[in-house]
C-alpha cells in the first residue's frame, strides 16, 4: 500500500491534548477517555478515538507535498464503542493520509485510489495463495463494485443499511459504498460521519465479503 499511494511511516500518538483540537470527536457524541499528567501539573490528556485530524497536521508539520503521504499504526481507546465480533473498545488500526491538488477532489480521483488499494488487497489475497495452497483460489473478484448509498437503498428498500451492506458484499463479493453520513430518501442516514471534517459526499468505505461468517 505504501508503494502504490506513496506512502512513508510516521509514529502515531496515543494522547493528545484536548485544547489543541486533534482528537476525532466521531459522531460528536464519544466521550473521550481522558487523564491528567502530574509531571505537567495535572495537565488534561486525552487517548485518541482515530487520527483523522492528526494525520492532516503531521502531514502539514513535516512538510509532506503534493503526491505524497503518511500511514501509521493507531492504538485508540472508545469507551463508548458498542462491541461486537468485529468491533472492541480497543482499536488498534492502520491507517494512512494523502496530500493531493484541490483539483484532485473529484469522483474520478477517488476511485483511481479506491482501485490502487484495492489492487494492495488483491496482492495480499494472492500472497495468502500462494503460502496457503489449501485456500485454492483468491477470496476476491477482480475488480471492486462501485455504488452510493442512496443507489443502495434504491435497490434494496426494505432492508437496513446494515442489511444493505451485506446483501451487496454478499453479490459483489467487494464493493465500495459512497457517499455516507447524508440524509437519504427515506429520511434515514446509511451510517453516522463525522460533521466537522469528513465530506460526506466525496468519501466511501470499501467492503469485502467474508464467507465464514457470511457478512461484509
Amino acid at each position: 500500500l505504501s508503494l502504490r499511494l506513496n506512502l512513508s511511516r510516521v509514529s502515531a500518538p496515543l494522547f493528545v491534548d484536548p485544547d489543541s483540537g486533534l482528537n476525532d470527536n466521531l459522531n460528536g457524541v464519544e466521550r473521550p477517555v481522558t487523564f491528567t499528567i502530574k509531571e505537567q501539573n495535572e495537565r488534561k490528556a486525552e487517548v485518541v478515538h482515530s487520527l483523522a485530524k492528526w494525520k492532516r497536521y503531521a502531514l502539514k508539520h513535516y512538510d509532506f507535498k503534493e503526491g505524497e503521504g503518511l500511514y501509521t499504526d493507531m492504538n485508540a481507546i472508545r469507551r463508548d464503542e458498542i462491541a461486537d465480533n468485529i468491533h472492541s473498545i480497543f482499536v488498534d488500526q492502520w491507517d494512512w493520509e494523502l496530500v493531493i491538488k484541490p483539483e484532485d477532489r473529484t469522483v474520478d480521483f477517488f476511485k483511481q485510489t479506491v482501485k490502487k488499494i484495492y489492487k494492495a488487497l488483491l496482492d495480499l489475497d494472492f500472497l495468502m495463495i500462494r503460502h496457503y495452497p489449501k485456500l485454492d483460489k483468491g477470496l476476491l473478484p477482480e475488480k471492486i463494485f462501485f455504488i452510493t448509498t442512496q443507489e443502495l437503498e434504491d435497490v434494496y428498500p426494505d432492508l437496513t443499511p446494515k442489511e444493505r451492506e451485506r446483501a451487496i458484499t454478499k453479490a459483489k463479493k467487494a464493493v465500495c459504498l459512497m457517499k455516507i453520513g447524508d440524509t437519504l430518501k427515506s429520511g434515514i442516514k446509511h451510517d453516522g460521519r463525522a460533521p466537522d471534517y469528513d465530506d460526506w459526499t466525496l468519501n466511501g468505505d470499501i467492503l469485502v465479503y467474508h464467507p465464514i461468517l457470511d457478512d461484509a
